[in-house]
């Protein structure tokens, strides 16, 4: 008979373990020696010492799953309880007890992760239908169309949170998004209704302009032109493809009449002469405006000369395309400067820009967080995964600070 601290081999070669139980049967053993008999069961226990402690190392360093780590607990445990090994048995069950405990802090660190991902999600969700709410009494159609197409793009990103809880939410959201729709769309209609309105006063007022183009009661038809022009301005706009054919034919109208009063006040061709060097003088004077270098001189030192030029009157017929021409040119480099400037102060872009560069700025950090939270623990392919998304995150972060800079941000 042969034995050691935690087995005997007896006579008949019945192989036994003792546990806290008492002595439990291994087995048999009749093709060799005691002493090979118990080595035999010795190495099954090492084995099972291997096994647990792989286990344990897996669920201290991995996301192996409590599900999956309870399945490989309960299969070495029958392997601990059927006795076909030689050793210290007890202790392996006990540390097959610690490791059900640990799975089970673990699935509740985890059902923690996810209540908290979900409050987030649900957080974050809450702000965008509340966004999107504010942006659906939105007047500013284009920048708070694309904004909602914005949180569209967010909202697909966030985790789903349980269905009661996420439909009323979407709900919200998209009838959020319809409601902009419908008064973004009525407005358009109410917008196309003004312009043709606007279509069908201008075509009566080209049709009287042109039916008074050849009067020859000069006084009178004069200011009745005022007043056309006068109804046109306050007409509104009308569809941009009928814009241009009737203002060409109101101002044709309207040139045919003066021309005739001009060929019939043919004494005042001097005076004309006279207005139009005045007028050359005043052009120049415009053009030293350009380039704007000052916008706010520039306007009020345009608005004196073309006080000026007003009341200067009329200039010779053929001469006056050329010098309007001039102070028309000096207009629209003055009107582009402020268009530019308005570009450049737009608080709305700017928002946007700091917005972005401040959701960009909060990504990198994060994600650089991250990264010495994965290196500190080893985990050396989860950083540099991370490393790698953190440098499209940068690259973003860059140009979106540089086109931040362009506002003087």
């Amino acid at each position: 008979m042969s034995s050691d601290p935690w087995g005997r081999v007896d006579e008949t070669g019945t192989v036994y373990v003792r546990t806290a139980d008492g002595e439990q049967v291994v087995g048999s053993w009749q093709a060799g020696s005691p002493e090979e008999a118990l080595a035999y069961f010795e190495r099954k226990y090492e084995g099972l010492v291997v096994e647990i402690g792989l286990l344990e190392k897996r669920v201290k360093t991995t996301d192996l799953s409590a599900k999956d780590a309870q399945t490989a607990v309960d299969h070495l445990r029958e392997q601990v309880d059927a006795h076909h090994a030689v050793g210290d048995l007890d202790a392996l069950r006990a540390r097959l007890d610690k490791l059900v405990a640990l799975v089970e802090t673990r699935r509740e660190e985890r059902r923690a992760q996810r209540a908290k991902q979900s409050d987030e999600a649900r957080g974050a969700k809450e702000a965008l239908v509340a966004e999107a709410e504010e942006l659906a009494r939105s007047d500013q159609w284009r920048a708070a169309g694309e904004r909602l197409r914005s949180l569209v793009d967010t909202w697909k990103g966030l985790p789903r949170l349980d269905r009661k809880s996420d439909d009323e939410l979407w709900h919200r959201f998209s009838h959020a998004r319809s409601a902009f729709s419908k008064r973004r769309k009525q407005h358009f209609a109410q917008l196309d209704a003004q312009r043709e309105e606007a279509r069908r006063t201008k075509e009566r007022l080209v049709s009287e302009a042109e039916a008074l183009s050849n009067s020859t009661d000069w006084g009178p038809t004069a200011a009745r032109y005022r007043d056309l022009m006068s109804e046109w301005k306050a007409a509104g706009r009308a569809q941009r493809e009928h814009e241009d054919d009737l203002w060409n034919r109101f101002r044709g109208a309207q040139d045919v009449f003066f021309a005739a009063r001009s060929s019939v006040f043919a004494e005042r061709d001097a005076e004309q002469s006279e207005n139009l060097k005045l007028k050359e003088e005043l052009a120049e004077e415009a053009e030293k405006l350009v380039p704007v270098t000052d916008l706010k001189a520039a306007r009020a030192a345009f608005r004196s000369v073309n006080e000026r030029w007003e009341a200067i009157g009329h200039v010779p017929r053929d001469a006056r395309p050329k010098v309007e021409g001039r102070m028309h040119a000096v207009e629209r480099a003055i009107q582009e400067a402020e268009e530019a400037e308005w570009r450049r102060t737009n608080p709305e872009a700017r928002a946007r820009a700091e917005g972005l560069t401040g959701q960009l700025q909060a990504a990198v950090d994060k994600l650089r967080s991250q990264i010495e939270q994965a290196r500190s623990q080893g985990n050396d392919a989860k950083a540099d995964k991370l490393a790698r998304e953190l440098e499209g995150r940068q690259a973003l972060l860059d140009q979106a600070l540089k086109g931040l800079h362009e506002f003087g941000g």
